[in-house]
């Protein structure tokens, strides 16, 4: 068995943001570039083949039962194949939010990778699921304030990151702030973030709130455009599969990850 891994950036993905893992099977507490250099390093003593900078632009079922795998300027034919495109950051849409995404302005997806330049400032995050709390209250160890928006009345993360980001936001001077069924409208500044346009669904008042960074954690969207033609996708734009085996529509090809 010859197993080829494409990558189109590096190993990892999402992962390799993540700043705490409690729940993988055998390890007690970890962070996720360490997870992912271990796996690496697993894998290459298996003999994997790993290439970074490919990326898989198109696949082909061949008329001999192979599969035809494109990646710019080379085409590898294999005989089963295992799709892990993962998921891109979801945006919000709003005004100023890709005017600010460059390096600096203010506007991020990863609170882990960008928490420590923004330490001693003003941040607002946006959110209420799992990432959103964990990424929040890592922004706390290095912002001033960190102000989480939610347009919703009460959190979608597990009950254990819900209580402590409750906890932490209950705390004697505590730098973080919780703002319910509210929603950012538009992201402004000159040059760099310096305030948010903040709506509360139950009043409809808005006001503009200052800030030196805006982060975003409002899920993910799956990168599979690229898949469109060749296996069956939802209507969200994720692989079809059976559960059993993770197997798609064309046999031969699989399913693995947030795809």
């Amino acid at each position: 068995l010859k197993t080829l891994i494409l990558e189109k950036l590096y190993p990892g993905g999402q992962i390799s943001s993540t700043d705490r893992i409690e729940n993988y099977p055998g390890i007690e507490r970890i962070d996720g570039p360490s997870l992912i250099e271990q796996m690496q390093k697993q894998a290459l003593n298996f003999g994997t083949e790993i290439k970074t900078g490919s990326e898989v632009t198109a696949l082909e079922k061949l008329q001999n039962g192979n599969i035809e795998v494109s990646c710019d300027k080379t085409k590898y034919i294999t005989r089963a194949v295992i799709l892990a495109p993962g998921s891109s950051y979801r945006k919000l849409g709003i005004p100023g939010e890709e005017q600010f995404r460059s390096a600096g302005a203010g506007v991020s997806y990863c609170g882990t990778c960008d928490a420590p330049f923004f330490k001693g400032k003003q941040v607002i995050a946006v959110g209420g699921g799992n990432t959103a709390v964990g990424e929040t209250l890592h922004l706390t160890k290095f912002a001033k304030t960190v102000t989480l928006i939610h347009r919703r009345d009460e959190f979608r993360a597990t009950r254990v990151l819900t209580e402590e980001l409750l906890q932490k936001a209950n705390e004697p001077n505590s730098n973080l702030i919780i703002k319910y069924s509210t929603v950012a409208t538009a992201i402004e500044g000159e040059g760099k973030v310096q305030s948010v346009r903040l709506k509360n669904l139950k009043t409809d008042q808005e006001q503009d709130y200052p800030c030196d960074g805006v982060f975003i954690f409002i899920g993910m969207v799956p990168n599979t455009g690229f898949l469109t033609d060749f296996v069956e996708l939802t209507d969200n734009g994720f692989i079809k599969c059976d559960c059993a085996y993770l197997r798609t529509n064309i046999p031969g090809v699989f399913v693995a990850g947030d795809c």
